[in-house]
């Protein structure tokens, strides 16, 4: 059986760019980058597993789980290749789906994606996974986000208004708890990065507090690394125009090929 996982699509565009949110967000955070994008492309911004219109897709919480979602609505939709962008834990997501169908997915724009390394701000996640007025969720967006950002009013209203669904902040609390457990997160492995083929954007914030930016260290040669200096964690809402001119150019990168592996002896 199929289960349905709400998407937003904008746009007209050939190109087909993929928006996944992070932790304890929805679809919509992702209104001033799509602006940016000015409907040069067909965008689909999802609300992903236990989180805002899909909070009951079953089996929700982990990574796994929202990328075979995600690959699976693209399927229905006949969309052969997308260009996929993932915010913290929509970033984990972007790089699962790359790893388990690659011929779907055209590039990576990963923004300070979860999974790059084992440290985590888990104090601070299960908070914001708790936080269910505006007052707490403005105060937790403050703390992912640079001193000198601004946190967007009409996010803080819309998360709000998420986390007033009934079992929502339930089921944030619960996923918070099982992805931070001993304040660690699960690792991607490197060796499973290096064998991603498409052209790959890693940016990430110097003052993020939720994933340290240190997590970009170390990746394989293919990837390009973006250091956006005196920006936090909350990369869409806190720099959308860079975000979307990032994602622009990513699109008209081109596929990588793969390291020739060495002879064998004879």
């Amino acid at each position: 059986m199929n289960y349905p996982i709400h998407a937003a699509l904008r746009g007209s565009g050939k190109n087909v760019v993929v928006l996944l949110h992070g932790f304890g967000g929805f679809g919509g955070v992702w209104e001033d980058v799509v602006d940016h994008l000015d409907g040069a492309f067909t965008t689909i911004a999802y609300d992903l597993p236990g989180h805002g219109l899909s909070l009951d897709y079953p089996k929700a919480g982990s990574a796994k789980v929202a990328a075979t979602a995600v690959l699976a609505d693209l399927a229905a939709r006949g969309i052969g290749r997308a260009h996929f962008v993932g915010h913290s834990m929509g970033g984990a997501v972007a790089t699962l789906a790359a790893l388990f169908d690659p011929e779907r997915v055209a590039s990576l724009t990963l923004l300070a994606p979860g999974g790059y390394g084992p440290e985590i701000n888990g104090p601070l996640l299960r908070r914001y996974a708790a936080a269910d007025c505006a007052e707490e969720i403005r105060a937790c967006l403050g703390e992912m986000s640079s001193p000198d950002s601004t946190v967007p009013e009409a996010v803080v209203h819309d998360l709000a208004e998420m986390r007033s669904r009934p079992g929502q902040t339930e089921k944030l609390i619960a996923f918070a708890a099982a992805m931070t457990a001993d304040d660690k997160q699960g690792v991607i492995p490197r060796e499973s990065l290096a064998t991603l083929t498409m052209p790959v954007m890693v940016v990430w914030g110097t003052d993020d507090a939720v994933l340290p930016y240190s997590h970009s260290d170390a990746l394989p040669s293919g990837f390009l690394v973006h250091h956006v200096l005196e920006i936090g964690h909350m990369l869409p809402e806190e720099t959308p125009a860079l975000v979307a001119d990032i994602v622009s150019r990513m699109t008209r990168r081109r596929k990588r090929n793969r390291p020739a592996l060495a002879a064998c002896d004879a």
